[in-house]
C-alpha cells in the first residue's frame, strides 16, 4: 500500500481526534462516545464507498482505511501498555493506599464476579462451551469509567470517590486481561468445561510473575535514570522503553501477565522516581506521558471503532438475545458489588460511605470501550479458536460495547442530573453567594486604584463605578439573605479552604524546590487528607487528619521491628530521615496560613470563625513542633544538618531567580546566564543529597546525654545502647497496662507520658523513667501509662536493668526518689 496514502489517512485520524474533544464538550457527551461514533461512521463510510457503484474516485481512500494494519497485537503491545503506564504515573498512589480495600473490591473482586456471572448466564442460555462463555465474561468485564470520573469532577463530587473509581479503572483492566489470557488458553487448547477452581488457582501465578517482572524492570530503569541526572531527554526516553520491556518480558520470557507487569512498573516508578529525579524532569516526564496516553487512547478507540462494522457483518437475530443476556448479567454483577459489597465494607469501616446516588451513577457509568473491542479482536484473529466461537465472541463483545456507549454513555449526564448530583448543596450555594460578595468588594478596590493610575476620564469612571456598584449591592443583598449558615458549617468550609490553600502553598514551594521532590507527594497527600477529613467530618475530621500527619505509621513500626529483632537499621534510618524532613516541611507550610485566615476567611465567614481556625492552626503548629523537638532531642546533630541543607536550597533558589532577572533585564547575555545556571545546577545537585543518618551512632550519643546514665564509662554506654530497644508511641497509645506483668523499664527519650494509679495522675517528660518500681518489687503493674504527645522511649529488660542499677549511683538515687515520692519502700540492689 502506498506509504503516502497511509500517512495521509493517519494524519486525517489525528484531525478527527482533535475535532472530537471540542465536539464532545459542545454536545455534552463523553469523549469516548464521540470517538466511537466517528470511528464507526468512518468504517461504514469506507465500506459504502468501496461497494457502491455511484463513484470509484474514493476507492483508494476506502481501501487505505479498511486496509490499515489494525491487529489485536497492535492494541495489546503498542497502545495498551501506554495507557496503563500513564494511568499509574498520573495517580496519587499514597492516597489510594488509604482506600485499597474498596479499590480491590471494585476491580479484582468485581471482575471475577462479572466474569463468572456472564459466563454461567451465557452457558445456560446458549450452546457455547463454558470456557468460551467465561472468555466472553472476562472480555466484557473491562470498564472505562473515565466518563463518570470526568462528570464527578465537574459536579464537585468527593475527591475520594473519584480516586476510588480511577483505581478501579487501573486494576480492573489488569485483572480482566489476566483472566482473558487464562480462559483464552483453555479455548485454544480445546478444554470445553474447565474447572473454575483450577482456573483461579493459576491466576495468582500470573499476577505474581507479572508483578515481579515489572518491579525488577522498573528498579533497573530508575537506577539508569538517576545515573543520567543531567540528561532529561535520556530519562524520558528510558521511561518510554520501560512499559514495553516490562510487558514483553512478562509475556514472552516469564509466561506471566504483561498487563500486571506494566502496572507494577508504573507504580514502582511513581513511588521511587520523584526522590531520585529533579522535580522539573519528573513533571516533564508526566506531561510527555499524558500526551502519549491521550493519543494512544484516542487511536485505540477510533481504530477499534473502525472494526465495528466488520465485526457485526454476520450478526443474526438470535445474537440480539445473547447480547441482552450479557447486558443483564454484567449489570447485575456490578449492582451486587455496588449495592451489596460496598455498603458491607462501609459498615466494617474499611471503605468510605458511598451514597446511593453516587453508586447508581457508577453503575450506569460503567462503559466498555476500546480494550473490550481489542480483546474481542484478538479472539477473532486466532486461528486456534473455532470459527463459531470467533463469530459469537466478536458480535457479543461489540454489541455490548455499543450498548454501553450509545445508550449508557449518551444518557449518563441525564441520569446524574436526575439523581441530583449536579446541584450544589444548600451550604455550598450559600457559601458561593458569600464568596461573590467578598470578591466583588476586593475587585472594586483594585479597579479604583487601577483607574486612578491610568488617569481615565471622570465621566467614564463614574458611569462604570455606578454600574459595578449596582452589581455589588445585589450580591451583598443576596449574601445577607443566606446569612443563616450555621457556624459549624462555616468552620467546615473554612477548614476546607485553609487546607486547600495549604496544598497550593506546598505546590508553589515544590516548584521553587524549597521542598524536595522526595517529600512532595507525602505532604500533598497529607493536605488532601485534611481536605477530605474536613469535608466528611468537619472539625473532628480535620484534627484527626492533622494528628495522623505527625503520627508514626505502619511502615515506621515495621522498620523498627526489623531494627530491634534483626539488627537491620537501613529502613529505620531512611524513614526517620523522612520524618525529619516531613516535619520541617510541615512547619514551613503552616507558617504561611495565618495571613490567609486574616485576609480571606475572616472576610467571608467573620471574626469568630477566623479566631477558631487560628486556634486549630495553633494546635497543629504545636503538634508539629512537639514531634520535631522530640526528634531533635534524639538526633541533635542530624537536625542541624537538615536545617543547613534547607538554608542552602533556599539560597540557591534565590540566586537562580536573581540570574534569571538579570537575563530578562538585559544585564547579562545568554552565554553568561547559561554558564551561571549550570554552576547553580551543580551546587543544587550536591545540596539535594540528604545527609546520612547513623542510628547506632545517634543512639550512643543519646544514651551518653541521658541524665539517668551519667557516670557510666564509654564501654558501659556502648553496651547499654545495644541493649536498649526503641519504642515509638502516638498520642493516646497505652505503653503499660495495669495488672500486667512487670518485665521491663521505660526511659523517656522524647515526648511526655501520663501515669495513672489509685486515682492519682503523674506526668513524666524527657529524661525520666517509669515501670522500675514494679520490676524491683516483682509485682504486677499498679499503674497505667499512656503517651500524651508523640513520644520515643528506650526500653530495657529486667535483668539488664538490675545490672545497670548496680553500676550507676545516679540511677539508684533516681529510683529511691521515685519510691519516696509515691510513699513506697523498696530494696535497691547494692553497688557492684
Amino acid at each position: 500500500m502506498d506509504i503516502v496514502l497511509i500517512t495521509t489517512v493517519i494524519a486525517a485520524l489525528f484531525v478527527v481526534i482533535g475535532v472530537a474533544e471540542p465536539l464532545a464538550a459542545r454536545l455534552r457527551l463523553p469523549y469516548s462516545v464521540i470517538l466511537a461514533v466517528l470511528g464507526t461512521l468512518i468504517g461504514v463510510g469506507a465500506i459504502f464507498f468501496l461497494r457502491t457503484e455511484l463513484t470509484d474516485a474514493l476507492n483508494p481512500v476506502a481501501e487505505a482505511i479498511l486496509g490499515l494494519p489494525i491487529r489485536s497485537n497492535v492494541f495489546l503491545y503498542v497502545f495498551l501498555p501506554t495507557l496503563l503506564f500513564q494511568a499509574t504515573l498520573g495517580m496519587n498512589l499514597r492516597r489510594m493506599l488509604d482506600d485499597w480495600v474498596p479499590i480491590l473490591v471494585l476491580s479484582v473482586v468485581a471482575v471475577v464476579v462479572a466474569t463468572v456471572t456472564v459466563g454461567y448466564a451465557l452457558s445456560w442460555t446458549s450452546a457455547l462451551p463454558l470456557a468460551a462463555c467465561l472468555l466472553i465474561g472476562a472480555i466484557v468485564s473491562t470498564t472505562d469509567p473515565s466518563a463518570v470520573v470526568s462528570i464527578f469532577r465537574s459536579v464537585s463530587a468527593p475527591r475520594r470517590l473519584a480516586r476510588i473509581i480511577e483505581g478501579e479503572s487501573l486494576l480492573n483492566d489488569a485483572a480482566a486481561i489476566a483472566l482473558f489470557g487464562l480462559f483464552m488458553g483453555f479455548v485454544m487448547l480445546g478444554v470445553p468445561d474447565p474447572q473454575l477452581s483450577d482456573a483461579l488457582a493459576q491466576f495468582p501465578v500470573l499476577v505474581a510473575g507479572g508483578a515481579l517482572t515489572g518491579w525488577v524492570t522498573a528498579r533497573i530503569a530508575v537506577w539508569m535514570m538517576a545515573a543520567f541526572g543531567r540528561y532529561e531527554l535520556a530519562q524520558i526516553s528510558i521511561s518510554v522503553a520501560l512499559p514495553y520491556l516490562a510487558y514483553i518480558g512478562a509475556e514472552q520470557s516469564v509466561g506471566a501477565s504483561g498487563v500486571i507487569a506494566v502496572v507494577t512498573a508504573g507504580i514502582t516508578l511513581n513511588l521511587t522516581a520523584p526522590g531520585r529525579l529533579p522535580p522539573q524532569a519528573w513533571a516533564n516526564m508526566r506531561e510527555v506521558w499524558g500526551l502519549l496516553a491521550h493519543w494512544a487512547g484516542a487511536l485505540i478507540f477510533i481504530l477499534a471503532a473502525l472494526l465495528i462494522p466488520r465485526l457485526l457483518e454476520e450478526v443474526r437475530l438470535s445474537d440480539f438475545a445473547l447480547v441482552g443476556v450479557v447486558i443483564l448479567a454484567a449489570t447485575a454483577a456490578r449492582a451486587v458489588i455496588l449495592f451489596g459489597f460496598l455498603p458491607l465494607l462501609s459498615r466494617l469501616r474499611v471503605s468510605p460511605v458511598v451514597e446511593r446516588p453516587y453508586r447508581a451513577a457508577i453503575l450506569w457509568g460503567g462503559l466498555r470501550g476500546a480494550v473490550t473491542l481489542a480483546l474481542a479482536l484478538a479472539v477473532t484473529e486466532s486461528f486456534r479458536v473455532p470459527d463459531g466461537i470467533q463469530r459469537v465472541v466478536g458480535i457479543l463483545a461489540t454489541g455490548y460495547t455499543l450498548f454501553t456507549l450509545l445508550v449508557q454513555g449518551t444518557t449518563l449526564r441525564l441520569v446524574i442530573s436526575k439523581l441530583g448530583l449536579d446541584r450544589l448543596s444548600a451550604i455550598d450555594e450559600a457559601l458561593s453567594r458569600q464568596v461573590v460578595a467578598v470578591a466583588l468588594q476586593t475587585v472594586r478596590e483594585d479597579v479604583a486604584r487601577t483607574t486612578g493610575n491610568y488617569d481615565l476620564g471622570h465621566d467614564i469612571v463614574r458611569a462604570e463605578a455606578k454600574r459595578f456598584g449596582e452589581r455589588l449591592d445585589a450580591a451583598v443583598k443576596t449574601a445577607e439573605e443566606s446569612a443563616d449558615i450555621l457556624d459549624r458549617d462555616r468552620i467546615t468550609l473554612g477548614l476546607i479552604a485553609l487546607a486547600g490553600h495549604e496544598r497550593d502553598t506546598i505546590i508553589v514551594r515544590v516548584r521553587e524546590r524549597t521542598i524536595s521532590a522526595r517529600m512532595a507527594d507525602q505532604v500533598l497527600s497529607d493536605a488532601d487528607r485534611l481536605i477530605e477529613g474536613a469535608r466528611s467530618a468537619g472539625r473532628s475530621g480535620y484534627q484527626r487528619a492533622a494528628r495522623r500527619s505527625v503520627a508514626y505509621g505502619t511502615a515506621f513500626r515495621a522498620a523498627l521491628l526489623l531494627h530491634n529483632r534483626l539488627g537491620v537499621s537501613v529502613p529505620l534510618a531512611r524513614l526517620t530521615a523522612d520524618r525529619f524532613e516531613l516535619l520541617l516541611t510541615q512547619r514551613l507550610s503552616l507558617r504561611d496560613l495565618d495571613g490567609f485566615i486574616d485576609g480571606r476567611i475572616r472576610r467571608i465567614h467573620g471574626r469568630r470563625v477566623a479566631d477558631l481556625l487560628r486556634e486549630l492552626l495553633a494546635r497543629r503548629v504545636e503538634l508539629v513542633e512537639t514531634a520535631l523537638e522530640g526528634l531533635r532531642l534524639q538526633y541533635p546533630g542530624y537536625a542541624e544538618k537538615l536545617e543547613r541543607r534547607f538554608i542552602r536550597r533556599t539560597a540557591l533558589r534565590l540566586e537562580e531567580r536573581e540570574y534569571t532577572a538579570m537575563r530578562e533585564d538585559g544585564l547579562i547575555g545568554a552565554e553568561v546566564h547559561t554558564a551561571l545556571m549550570q554552576e547553580v545546577a551543580e551546587r543544587r545537585a550536591r545540596a539535594e543529597e540528604r545527609p546520612r543518618l547513623d542510628i547506632a551512632l545517634q543512639r550512643r550519643e543519646l544514651v551518653a546525654q541521658f541524665p539517668l546514665f551519667a557516670g557510666l564509662d564509654e564501654a558501659a554506654i556502648r553496651r547499654l545502647s545495644r541493649a536498649l530497644r526503641t519504642r515509638y508511641a502516638n498520642v493516646g497509645d497505652v505503653l503499660m497496662r495495669k495488672d500486667s506483668p512487670a518485665r521491663s523499664v521505660f526511659f523517656i527519650a522524647s515526648g511526655a507520658v501520663e501515669l495513672e494509679a489509685a486515682g492519682q495522675t503523674w506526668r513524666l517528660g524527657r529524661g525520666e523513667m517509669f515501670g522500675e518500681l514494679s520490676v524491683l518489687k516483682r509485682m504486677a503493674r499498679r499503674a497505667e501509662a499512656r503517651a500524651i504527645t508523640p513520644s520515643a522511649l528506650l526500653v530495657l529488660d529486667e535483668a539488664r536493668f538490675r545490672r545497670l542499677l548496680r553500676r550507676s549511683a545516679r540511677l539508684r538515687e533516681a529510683v529511691q526518689e521515685s519510691a519516696d515520692k509515691r510513699g513506697m519502700s523498696i530494696d535497691i540492689p547494692p553497688a557492684a
